[in-house]
């Protein structure tokens, strides 16, 4: 399995709309270092059998596929409904008319309902042929219960996002918890054993919403991972700065970054969603 990070960045991106100049407010982060250069959050998993899911549609989809050379995947994964992980949803009309087939959209079923209130058109059933719209096919899943998407086994985690919630991912020995703060102790069961764990880490100091960097090192004691990858990352977030003081075993992510990783393990028929 190879994971690729499309984007990393806060609900803002890096740079942020502003500056002094109008080209865009860095924060902390150098304008000079690529890697700060930052999308909204959102990360492709590509199984060694050519199936491919999606974590996510943010507005920077578009771009973002582009950028990786990404054309196909078969399913989405929806870890909650906020605009920043959603609105690039029209996007995936490209990607129907590539695979010639609808997409499958999972879900909890509260955020799957948000999102069709918000873009009925996409989940309307499809008459072929062509595709002169995004088509999705919704399919609730439930936290904390195994879910097969497409081939592979899938586990879902119950996460605490300031006033929200929002689902964590697991598949195999990857976890990926973007838009979190608490962790309950089920929750910290669910990725113990974890081998490489992508993580919300928007600033270095408290926020309501957002893990930060202490926060997140406690959760790595109690979960240890072997490697633990930031991201979710605002603009208070240098790379190079944060690749100084992190210790071995964590990193940022940049958008692009790219992990191999083992093939997870295959999911029974009769689990398919």
């Amino acid at each position: 399995m190879k994971v690729v990070v499309l984007g990393c960045g806060g609900s803002a991106g890096v740079p942020m709309v502003g500056g002094e100049d109008g080209g865009g407010d860095w924060g902390d982060c150098d304008p000079s270092e690529p890697r700060n250069r930052r999308t909204r959050s959102s990360i492709l998993l590509q199984m060694d059998n050519g199936e491919a899911v999606l974590i996510d549609t943010g507005p920077d989809l578009r771009a973002q596929l582009l950028a990786q050379r990404i054309s196909r995947f078969q399913s989405i994964i929806y870890t909650h409904g906020h605009s920043d992980h959603v609105d690039g949803i029209n996007e995936v009309r490209a990607v129907n008319r590539v695979i010639g087939q609808p997409i499958k959209a999972y879900g909890t079923a509260e955020v799957l309902a948000e999102i069709e209130q918000r873009f009925s058109f996409v989940f309307k059933p499809w008459k072929p042929p062509g595709f002169f719209r995004a088509v999705l096919e919704a399919h609730p899943f439930e936290i904390g219960k195994e879910t097969a998407i497409g081939s592979y086994a899938f586990t879902f985690i119950e996460q605490q996002h300031g006033y929200a919630g929002s689902s964590g991912v697991r598949c195999g020995n990857f976890a990926y918890s973007t838009d979190v703060v608490e962790l309950s102790e089920q929750s910290l069961n669910v990725l113990e054993g974890v081998d490489t764990w992508i993580v919300d880490c928007f600033q270095l100091t408290p926020h309501v919403a957002h893990a930060w960097l202490d926060r997140v090192m406690e959760w790595r004691e109690r979960i240890k991972p072997r490697r633990t990858i930031l991201t979710h990352m605002g603009v208070a977030m240098d790379w190079a700065s944060l690749c100084a003081i992190l210790p071995d075993g964590v990193e940022p992510a940049y958008d692009g970054l790219s992990i191999d990783l083992p093939d997870p393990p295959r999911a029974n028929n009769q689990q398919v969603a």
